[in-house]
C-alpha cells in the first residue's frame, strides 16, 4: 500500500531536489537583472566584392536601464526630436550661437574652417540651404 511517501524507496530521478544554486528564474528576475547590469551586442557585417569592401554595416545594440545608459554617459533620446520636447529648443540655441559665430567672425574679417562645418551641419539637419540668417 502507497500511502503518498517515499520512505525506504530510493527517489526516482524526476523527485530528486534541484540543487540549491540553480533556483527557477522568471522572466520577470531576468529582465532586472539585465536592465540592471547592461548588455552589448555588437557585430559587423560586411559585403565585399573580390577584395573590395561596399557595404559595411555596424550593429551595435545596448540593453540597459535609462538610469544604467546615463551612468554610462549614454543620453541620446534626450535630443531625439521624436522623443524629447527640448529639441526646438536646444536647436534654437545653436542657431543663435552660430549667428553670434558669423556676426564676430565678419567683424574680425575671418571665417573659421568650424564655422564652415557647423554652419554645413546645421543646413543639413534643418533640410534647407537658402535659410536665411536670423540675428539680434
Amino acid at each position: 500500500m502507497n500511502d503518498g511517501t517515499n520512505r525506504g524507496a530510493p527517489m526516482t530521478a524526476y523527485r530528486r531536489p534541484l540543487p540549491a544554486h540553480s533556483e527557477p528564474t522568471n522572466l520577470a528576475d531576468l529582465l532586472e537583472r539585465v536592465l540592471d547590469k547592461g548588455i552589448v551586442i555588437a557585430g559587423d557585417i560586411t559585403l565585399a566584392l573580390a577584395t573590395i569592401d561596399i557595404l559595411t554595416i555596424k550593429v551595435r545594440l545596448l540593453i540597459a536601464s535609462v538610469d544604467k545608459a546615463q551612468e554610462m554617459g549614454i543620453n541620446w533620446w534626450q535630443s531625439d526630436p521624436f522623443l524629447s520636447s527640448k529639441t526646438k529648443e536646444l536647436e534654437d540655441e545653436r542657431d543663435q550661437l552660430l549667428g553670434r559665430i558669423r556676426r564676430l567672425e565678419a567683424r574680425l574679417g575671418v571665417e573659421s574652417d568650424e564655422a564652415k562645418e557647423l554652419d554645413a551641419t546645421a543646413r543639413d539637419e534643418v533640410g534647407d540651404a537658402s535659410e536665411p540668417e536670423g540675428g539680434r
